[in-house]
């Protein structure tokens, strides 16, 4: 008579793996929704300390989403109200995306779609941003900043009524905290980085494009507490603090300058001091800045210059024209004089002081712009 066979013991792997993917599933879900509370709360921290700054930003509708991988948070009709502005503007966008890593919550990228539109508070839009693509990066909690960066490729600003006020195919800013803390003397370095920008209502050099490469540290800051930066400046002049610019280069065409030095902040908010200048073909630089028609008729001869050219035309009308159309060598001459010979990039450079004084700018002696006030 035949034995009965044992039952084959069945298998309950499956079973295991199942009740383990449901476990692993719901730890995920809490992970995520613990890592996405502590984004949300660090982008509202952001938020309300940008608004103790005088910025304040609003969304028509927002969203949040994300899940598995990311935290998303999704500002629609996007505007921001810059009370600490001179004057106040107010700014609207398409769309905000910020995000972050669900093992890095405190790290947020915001993407924004342009284009933007700016305007004072109630008035009609006076400008338009727009750009290829935005980005920003924040590291640290609005308590303890760590870093900003700000990535912006093919940016454009024309006014409402026509015409181009700045264009550049690349703008990169980082801004990172080098020593102290938030609430104690915070030292704090900025880059910035142009490529093929272009300003052409700020000055006719302005108008050619350029590329340019600066770094600088901001010493001497309070603390950096939520505040307009016109007051942080302020502050900073008060407790005699610099701007080192640890290295500045810029080439324009066949024009390559580089300085380094240090600046500090009259009582009225206007840069002093002098940087130590090297430029490479000095000879395109000055007509550029329009330095050669510094010496240009005038229906009233105003200065010194002036007043000498005017004297020249009484005595003879050839010596005036004689030199005005020798200004421009003459003054490269001078210049040459004044300066030190060198090499910059495989090409003959001059190195010249570049003077600051209460925000007017002197190459030697001469004149050659102004920068506004800080504050």
């Amino acid at each position: 008579m035949p034995q009965p066979q044992p039952e084959p013991k069945r298998r309950r792997w499956p079973l295991v793996l199942i009740v383990l993917a449901v476990l692993a599933g719901g730890l995920w879900t809490a992970g995520w929704h613990y890592a996405a509370g502590i984004a949300e709360r660090t982008v509202e921290g952001w938020k309300q300390r940008e608004a103790r700054s005088g910025r304040a930003y609003h969304c028509a509708s927002q969203s949040i989403g994300g899940f598995p991988f990311r935290f998303e948070y999704r500002c629609a009709g996007a505007s921001a109200d810059l009370q600490s502005n001179k004057p106040p503007l107010t700014l609207k966008a398409q769309d905000i995306l910020v995000g972050a890593q669900l093992w890095r919550p405190t790290v947020l990228t915001s993407d924004v779609t342009g284009p933007m539109s700016v305007a004072e508070p109630g008035g009609t839009v006076e400008y338009v941003v727009n750009w290829r693509s935005a980005r920003t990066q924040v590291h640290g909690l609005p308590v303890s900043p760590e870093s900003v960066a700000v990535a912006i490729a093919d940016a454009t600003v024309d006014r409402t009524g026509g015409g181009n006020v700045f264009k550049a195919s690349r703008l990169d800013i980082d801004g990172r905290m080098l020593s102290g803390t938030v609430r104690d003397n915070p030292v704090v370095a900025i880059v910035v980085k142009l490529v093929a920008a272009a300003a052409p209502e700020w000055h006719p050099a302005a108008a050619v494009p350029l590329d340019a490469d600066i770094s600088a540290v901001l010493r001497g800051l309070k603390d950096f507490a939520p505040k307009p930066w016109p007051q942080r400046f302020r502050e900073m002049q008060a407790a005699g603090g610099r701007i080192e610019i640890a290295n500045a280069r810029v080439k324009q065409g066949d024009v390559i300058a580089v300085a380094s030095g240090t600046l500090g902040l009259s009582p009225r908010g206007g840069l002093d001091g002098q940087v130590r200048l090297t430029v490479a073909n000095l000879d395109k630089l000055i007509p550029a800045l329009g330095l050669d028609r510094m010496f240009a008729p005038q229906p009233e001869p105003k200065g010194r210059v002036g007043a000498a050219m005017g004297q020249l035309d009484r005595i003879s009308p050839s010596l005036g024209n004689i030199a005005r159309q020798n200004a421009a060598p003459a003054m490269i001459a001078g210049l040459n004089f004044l300066g030190q010979q060198t090499e910059l990039e495989g090409r003959r450079a001059l190195i010249l002081p570049l003077r600051f004084a209460d925000g007017q700018v002197f190459l030697g002696p001469v004149p050659v712009g102004y920068t506004p006030p800080l504050f």
